[in-house]
């Protein structure tokens, strides 16, 4: 499963970015670049390919949200796991809004940070507990702001997508949703990524926003 994910670490901090680096190497990640500030990052970025950048908030030259939303804008962008020492909520909730998949503390223990890794790598939204709440609160709130007009041509889901995506919008994990449709992960995986590509959306933050202004998570 590791031998997919291709993981860049940015952090400012050299011991902390070479511990980050050989953790998650001898995890059996591929670790395909690391930068110290958010302009290599981003400059990087392109020929290093990750599928997952594990992001610190506070770097010299830019903040981890504008890396996260330089990072996304790329034609094949890599999810984006903040870790942080911060457990602000506007901190986290900057994260959210900028499109960070996942969300952890730099308290977390290694075992926490490989489980984050693979989970945002599989398109979960990860967050330190505690948190999660508060983004799914979040997402509630920008469901209710108003919305650029749409085009008319709304691609049409299938029923499977449609019960998928309001399991995704109640905020559970793909194996969740899995189990509970008595499906395997690979296939739940497919269908969310089918249902993005329908929406021209980028990620899981998006698609949950979607469904929570359908309706989808009555």
């Amino acid at each position: 499963m590791t031998n997919d994910i291709r993981v860049m670490v940015v952090d400012d901090h050299p011991m902390w970015r070479d511990a980050v680096a050989r953790d998650l190497a001898e995890a059996g990640y591929e670790v395909v670049a690391t930068a110290g500030d958010g302009g290599k990052a981003v400059r990087i970025a392109p020929a290093a390919r990750a599928t997952v950048a594990v992001v610190d908030l506070q770097l010299p030259d830019m903040s981890g949200v504008r890396v996260t939303s330089e990072l996304l804008a790329l034609e094949s962008p890599p999810r984006i796991l903040i870790l942080s020492a911060s457990g602000e909520h506007q901190d986290v909730l900057d994260a959210v809004k900028a499109g960070a998949t996942g969300y952890l503390l730099k308290s977390a223990s290694k075992d926490e940070l490989i489980d984050a890794v693979t989970r945002v790598h599989q398109g979960d939204a990860v967050f330190t507990p505690g948190l999660a709440g508060l983004v799914l609160g979040e997402y509630r709130r920008l469901a209710a702001a108003p919305e650029p007009a749409g085009s008319p041509d709304t691609p049409r889901l299938t029923d499977r997508e449609t019960e998928v995506l309001r399991l995704v919008a109640k905020g559970l994990t793909y194996k969740q949703i899995a189990a509970r449709l008595t499906l395997s992960h690979r296939t739940v995986q497919n269908h969310v990524q089918n249902t993005l590509n329908k929406l021209q959306l980028h990620n899981r933050v998006e698609l949950v926003r979607y469904a929570i202004d359908q309706g989808l998570d009555d």
